[in-house]
């Protein structure tokens, strides 16, 4: 800033000091004024002030981090997802303590050394105390999400940031920890600001989770897919239905402001069951959600009941592949062969024969296909097909791990290799792989940088972890994946033409969802899967029909999604259309094949007309095809239900 900047900025902020609210603060706003308030009668802070910023040394930093590593370890995925989604715009991703010490921190290459001058830095100290009114500190007191942009910054030197900060709360709502997103944006960043507080949700949410992992835990939501977002309610119980714990959300949908209202209480209080009959519900799995009513006001709500030994690796907050603590999907977990892929389809029944030809030799596999295809259940089918499940498969998603933590993920690292290393070392993906299967996903997104250590390690088999000198024999099968053009990226120049060919052996392409000629098959098939051991569910015409024709833009991801939420939501033997989403319900299908006599043309039904042509099946067939009966059960005369059933081509296949 210039020097008459300074004393503007200066001048505007004693002006609203020595106001004391009486002037118009509508610029700043009253948190920010408030906050200012702060910096000048109990901090003595001054605006122009230009001293060094406060660090730690590393041993009290290390003093900071240690009763908080739980925390840090979970909020690591976190912070890496989220960087990833403000890559390349110039953030910074900074973890604090409640009192504003910097623990971790993750910064955009573009951003690093102007963060590292102004003291973006880990062991800064940042609480208003010394730094005056900023993100991180203003939060701490606040608690309650909070922007600084700019000119809201106490001290002129900060005036250049833009800064977004959230508070991570403990099970019994006190302060633990500051999430925040700085960057140099002239810009206010509202998004980035909800970014950053779904974030800190998140990692509240697993702590919360991972803190009672050794109790049962309720997860709920009044929406079934909400279950395992950063929405859901979570209570913690235990053997007894005695509520240990509950998270914000917990205490938000039931109606609740403090967690201490909830000591005491016993599920049965919150909801129409106990302990003994939630669990008996539940004895079938804990993967598919149950109805709760709320005992008050009856308000419905679907929850998953979590024994303790059922979380364990979910809670860890290490994994690189997941952003939230998501319940794995029915027969995600089981072993699949790649016989069990095969349903029809001409083309996958042309990448399982290719596939099997390459068993047992070394010659890596390439698979392309559009996000939610089914690229890792393929390398699992592979790997189970090679290795019999005897050996590790382990999965890396190139995209979702920032590129400043890539390398000591891929290849390890030794003991003290860099600041904030663990003291015990890592042994790094490639190494778990030793004797299995390596899945890369998504290898276009791979750096640049780590594409030539990569394609080393593929043409010597040896790996260096990160500061050791010792190459490392491995023998991995290597299995890569990409929804990108990869030949494209090669005549960018974003990817090594060398690594490319190397990781070519043989190319998998794996066809979207709307494309497969084995889709009816593959519906039944994943229905099947998420049924369980449960009583079988099966699909109404009409909802067949609506899902056959639907253009599934994130395949058969979504697909499964659909399908457990619908099952959730059915209260019958089958699911019908009432149980699909709307997006779903309101693509008319692409043709009717009925056989309808006296039809000359085909055309689509709209969503309304699929709708009413279910119900009125559904009347008739109650009825055994008594139109009459089912004429007085529509509360329509029966020469109206004739009509309707003439225009919805619904033929009378039994006699009244």
């Amino acid at each position: 800033m210039e020097r008459h900047e300074i004393l503007e900025h200066a001048r505007i902020v004693n002006a609203v000091v020595e106001s004391r609210g009486a002037m118009d603060t509508t610029e700043v706003g009253p948190a920010i004024a408030q906050s200012w308030n702060r910096c000048v009668r109990d901090f003595g802070l001054d605006p122009v002030r230009d001293e060094p910023v406060v660090i730690l040394d590393s041993r009290e930093l290390k003093d900071r981090q240690e009763p908080l590593e739980s925390l840090r370890a979970i909020a690591q995925g976190e912070m890496a997802t989220l960087y990833q989604q403000l890559s390349g715009s110039g953030f910074s991703v900074l973890l604090t303590d409640r009192e504003g010490v910097v623990l971790d921190y993750l910064g955009d290459p573009s951003f690093s050394e102007a963060a590292r001058q102004c003291g973006m830095i880990e062991g800064a100290l940042w609480s208003e105390q010394y730094q005056g009114t900023n993100g991180m500190g203003t939060c701490a007191i606040e608690k309650r999400p909070l922007l600084v942009h700019h000119h809201e910054h106490f001290l002129s030197r900060n005036v250049g940031l833009t800064c977004s900060a959230a508070p991570i709360f403990d099970h019994e709502g006190r302060l633990m920890a500051v999430l925040d997103a700085s960057s140099f944006s002239h810009l206010a960043q509202q998004h980035t600001l909800v970014l950053v507080n779904m974030s800190a949700q998140m990692i509240e949410n697993r702590a919360f989770l991972c803190n009672f992992r050794d109790h049962y835990a309720l997860r709920f939501h009044s929406r079934p897919e909400f279950i395992g977002t950063l929405w859901e309610g979570a209570l913690a119980l235990n053997e007894e239905g005695h509520i240990l714990a509950a998270n914000r959300s917990a205490l938000f949908q039931l109606g609740y402001k403090k967690h201490a209202d909830l000591a005491g209480l016993q599920l049965r209080d919150l909801f129409n069951t106990g302990m003994d009959a939630l669990l008996g519900r539940n004895n079938q799995g804990w993967l598919n959600p149950v109805a709760l009513y709320e005992a008050k006001r009856g308000n419905r709500f679907f929850g998953l009941v979590q024994p303790p030994e059922a979380r364990g690796s979910v809670l860890s907050g290490r994994a690189s592949r997941q952003s939230v603590p998501e319940s794995p999907p029915v027969g995600e977990d089981k072993i699949i062969r790649l016989s069990e892929l095969q349903f029809g389809d001409q083309t996958m029944e042309h990448n399982v024969h290719c596939a099997k030809r390459v068993l047992g030799r070394d010659i890596p596999i390439l698979l392309l296909g559009e996000t939610g295809t089914g690229k890792e259940v393929f390398a699992q089918g592979v790997h189970q097909e090679q290795a019999g499940g005897k050996r590790p498969f382990v999965a890396v998603n190139c995209a979702s791990i920032p590129e400043t933590l890539i390398e000591s993920e891929l290849f390890g690292y030794k003991s003290g290799a860099f600041t904030g290393a663990n003291r015990e070392g890592r042994r790094g993906k490639i190494l778990q792989a030793n004797g299995g299967t390596l899945f890369l996903d998504e290898i276009g997104d791979m750096p640049v940088m780590l594409q030539a250590r990569l394609l080393r390690v593929l043409e010597e088999r040896e790996v260096i972890p990160l500061g050791g000198e010792t190459p490392v024999k491995v023998d991995i099968k290597l299995i890569s994946a990409t929804h990108r053009d990869l030949k494209e990226l090669v005549a960018e120049g974003r990817f090594r033409e060398d690594l490319y060919y190397r990781l070519q052996g043989i190319t998998l392409n794996l066809p979207p969802l709307r494309e497969r000629g084995d889709k009816r098959e593959l519906i039944n098939h994943i229905l099947s899967l998420e049924c369980g051991e449960r009583e079988r569910v099966g699909l109404s015409k009409g909802a067949l029909r609506q899902l056959e024709s639907y253009a599934w833009p994130g395949n058969i991801r979504q697909l499964r999604n659909v399908l457990r939420t619908a099952l959730a939501l059915c209260d019958g033997p089958e699911i019908t259309i009432y149980d699909l989403p709307e997006e779903i319900c309101t693509q008319a299908p692409r043709s009717e094949t009925d056989d309808s006599a006296g039809s000359s043309k085909e055309t689509p039904l709209s969503a309304l007309e699929t709708a009413e042509r279910e119900t009125i099946l559904l009347n008739l067939e109650k009825s055994r095809w008594n139109v009459t009966l089912a004429a007085r059960n529509l509360k329509i005369s029966r020469n109206t239900l004739y009509r309707k059933m003439n225009n919805l081509n619904i033929r009378i296949n039994k006699e009244e």
